[in-house]
């Protein structure tokens, strides 16, 4: 219980004590987007070292030379744990927001960071607002802001098990004209979800696959996307956990 207290309680002071950097990001902001852009992302990327450090995560980070280096791309990966996104962050080489789920916006000063490293707030039942989102999705990464997506919809509940992923979210990497840059997430759940409440040391495996170019796809192959990465991932993912837990 005594990391879960002192991750809650950095996260409650990082909250609180970053009042004055989100007011001064937002006059800079005013003049020098780009400078905003990069002052969050350093931050933001810093709190969630101090967190992952706190939590006792060992992260083995594979693939990262994968990741195209001009231009926006699409993450997508599987998701069993709060902590992928903790994890994840710090291994974008550029400027990359999340599309979470829209209660997230309830959450004061955290809502703020998150608009600050441009995350999309994503309303799933709503299906009206949610192509919104997909568009200004589109929008972002044409301008060359990468984005984040759990293609699954929601955090997946069981170990060694994959939730379909939703079609929808790839329309971005498709229409804003970016590479699909699939992750496979191994073994994030055993730093918090496999025991609550309690956080323990863990060793997290974050692998980046070959970026997939939809413009090289016939319709087809568009069609099933979704399935395509998810079989992607889901085979990569068993052949890591033989890899490094036998």
């Amino acid at each position: 219980m005594i990391r879960l207290i002192l991750v809650a309680l950095y996260l409650f002071l990082f909250l609180v004590l970053s009042i004055p950097a989100l007011l001064v990001l937002w006059v800079v902001g005013k003049r020098n987007p780009a400078g905003k852009d990069q002052a969050s992302k350093a931050i933001v990327g810093w709190g969630f070292r101090c967190i992952a450090f706190i939590a006792g995560a060992r992260v083995i980070a594979r693939g990262t030379e994968r990741i195209p280096e001009n231009g926006a791309a699409l993450f997508v990966g599987n998701h069993r744990s709060y902590f992928d996104i903790v994890l994840t962050y710090t291994l974008f080489p550029s400027i990359t927001g999340y599309v979470a789920k829209k209660e997230m916006l309830r959450y004061p000063l955290l809502k703020d960071w998150m608009k600050n490293i441009h995350c999309l707030f994503l309303d799933r039942d709503n299906i009206k607002e949610g192509l919104k989102t997909i568009l200004k999705g589109v929008e972002e990464v044409k301008n060359g802001i990468s984005l984040c997506i759990f293609p699954e919809g929601t955090r997946n509940r069981e170990n060694d098990t994959f939730l379909p992923f939703r079609e929808g979210s790839f329309k971005i990497a498709e229409k804003g004209g970016v590479p699909i840059v699939p992750m496979v997430i191994l073994n994030s759940a055993d730093l918090f979800e496999d025991h609550l409440p309690r956080i323990k040391k863990a060793t997290v495996i974050i692998e980046f696959q070959e970026p997939v170019y939809t413009d090289k796809m016939d319709r087809n192959e568009k069609k099933n996307l979704g399935g395509q990465i998810s079989n992607l991932i889901k085979d990569r993912y068993f052949e890591l956990k033989q890899e490094y837990m036998g």
